[in-house]
């Protein structure tokens, strides 16, 4: 359920109200704004309607100057109906998309936080692949914030929205790099243990990985369109991002060129299935803009990048089967 609060010239009461009357809302009220000019209208919407609704009003808002609309979420209402309450578990975790690119954007920021994290989570990581520490890897991907860029760049692909996607593969592309100049700076200075499972483990790729990679970034769309929590999910895909890219680094400072191959090759085979996972997940939702002509660009964009990953992915994977099949063995 959500509260939707207009704030906007008085002349369009009579617009909120008949957007009301067609969608059957539960409430709308009008009130007096600061301005005698300007009027608060809210609107308690149903959790199914809130994205019609939202688009309805922003179109018949559109041509005008100095409105705002606020979306809230309720946490109760009294008295309750039975109807309510079945909605309410039908369409649990429905979100809008705004409420949705909000999340997003704050994710896909390239700021200094962002950075420290990434330092962090890459220090603790390669500790725990060369001393062989389960416990500490996964501490790394708990603090890794590698999730937010990569769920941006498929839902500004899905909106055709070319400044979060541009956002994205910068803060992506810059955090990955940090990543890897940092994990060979440590591996120039601290012996690499060969004999870790845990290192050897992101030397090589196969099935298992791509379909690891693939329910991440699924997951993590999940996730983010549900309002559900994503913590759990950000380690998901930390774990196929950070670890590879952290042994890539440390293979090869210590010269294991063969091994930084293969965690070249899972890493990159990662990054594909997590992006094209996440942008089918994303299409199937019917995430998607609001106006026909953005819509058109929307489609067009997607399209373009989800046939650009199954390109990569299958290049990828006759690359695995080249490795297999000759570097493995030595």
């Amino acid at each position: 359920m959500r509260i939707i609060e207009i704030l906007a010239d008085c002349g369009h009461a009579d617009t909120i109200r008949s957007i009301a009357e067609q969608q059957e809302i539960l409430e709308c009220w009008i009130g007096d704004g600061e301005e005698e000019t300007r009027c608060s209208m809210q609107l308690v919407v149903q959790p199914e309607k809130t994205q019609t609704v939202i688009d309805a009003i922003q179109s018949s808002l559109s041509g005008s100057e100095n409105w705002r609309i606020l979306i809230k979420p309720v946490e109760a209402i009294i008295p309750r109906s039975a109807e309510v309450e079945e909605k309410e578990k039908k369409y649990a975790g429905t979100r809008a998309r705004e409420e949705i690119y909000a999340s997003v954007e704050a994710g896909a920021r390239l700021d200094s936080n962002y950075l420290l994290l990434v330092v962090f989570s890459t220090i603790v990581a390669a500790i725990g692949l060369i001393e062989d520490n389960v416990a500490v890897v996964i501490g790394a991907m708990v603090i890794a914030p590698l999730l937010g860029p990569n769920i941006a760049l498929a839902f500004g692909t899905a909106l055709g929205d070319r400044v979060l996607i541009t956002r994205a593969l910068k803060t992506n592309f810059a955090g990955m790099l940090l990543a890897l100049c940092l994990a060979l700076l440590i591996g120039l200075f601290w012996p690499v243990n060969i004999e870790s499972r845990e290192l050897m483990a992101r030397t090589d790729v196969g099935l298992d990985g791509i379909v690891l990679a693939l329910v991440s970034g699924a997951a993590a769309i999940l996730s983010l369109t549900t309002g559900l929590s994503s913590a759990l999910v950000g380690v998901m895909v930390a774990v196929a991002i950070l670890p590879p890219t952290a042994t890539l680094g440390l293979m090869i400072a210590s010269g294991n060129f063969h091994l930084a191959m293969g965690a070249g090759l899972l890493l990159a085979v990662n990054v594909v299935c997590v992006n094209l996972s996440a942008k089918l997940v994303l299409l199937l939702k019917g995430v998607k803009p609001r106006t026909w002509l953005e819509k058109t660009k929307a489609r067009q964009s997607m399209l373009a990048y989800i046939s650009f990953w199954v390109i990569i992915l299958a290049i990828l994977v006759a690359a695995m089967h080249i490795y297999h099949t000759y570097f493995i063995r030595i």
